[in-house]
């Protein structure tokens, strides 16, 4: 028993020492963010599809388990995926030219979105959508930073906010098919169910009623 102990302990100390040694650093750090990848990729994605499941999708508790644990894995995986290729990419190239220079996070990141994310469905669309108004945020900062454009007098922002709410609110009522499907879900929720009642039942306490009275 003590003999096991010990090897278990020497094998330890042997890969700690692995772990520090630098050269080996642009590959470990690859597989470490492949682990970060699946694991950021589940803690996000189970708590929103749960919530979301079971306040819109129809079907028995076990469907919309399976229906949770489909859309974690593979929001897990993708992440996963795409953070492997991304610093594979870039140690790669660093590796290549002798130095990291910016265009190499683009370039990597761009392979790994066209690879891990390429494929158009539910769970790519909403990282991507996610990921895009991030972005339009971020390069506006950006542009008044560098001087490109000036710094607003006003806070801009109640501004976008009036924009975009409308013009989702004109794009739900009239043009509903070019939104997102949990979006739609969420503004029917809102916007349609609430017109829609028969008694107390299903105005205070239900959103919908359940039988056919």
């Amino acid at each position: 028993m003590a003999g096991g102990a010990d090897s278990f302990r020497a094998l330890l100390r042997a890969a700690n020492a692995l772990l520090l040694k630098r050269r080996y650093h642009a590959a470990l750090a690859v597989i470490k963010g492949f682990r970060n990848g699946a694991v950021y990729g589940a803690k996000i994605r189970a708590p929103h599809a749960l919530v979301m499941t079971f306040l819109f999708k129809s079907g028995s508790v076990r469907e919309k388990l399976k229906s949770i644990a489909q859309a974690t894995y593979a929001h897990s995986r993708n992440l996963a995926y795409f953070v492997f290729t991304y610093k594979g990419l870039l140690a790669a190239q660093s590796q290549l030219q002798g130095k990291k220079v910016p265009f190499h996070s683009f370039l990597a990141a761009c392979i790994g979105g066209w690879l891990v994310f390429g494929d158009n469905n539910p769970i790519n669309s909403q990282i991507i959508m996610y990921l895009l108004s991030r972005i339009l945020f971020g390069l506006s900062r950006l542009a008044v930073e560098k001087g490109y454009i000036p710094q607003p007098k006003q806070d801009p922002f109640p501004l976008v906010a009036a924009l975009v709410w409308g013009t989702v609110l004109w794009l739900f009522e009239y043009h509903k098919e070019t939104l997102q499907p949990s979006l739609q879900s969420s503004m029917t929720y809102l916007y349609e169910d609430s017109e829609v009642w028969h008694d107390l039942s299903d105005f205070l306490i239900y959103n919908k009623r359940t039988d056919s009275k």
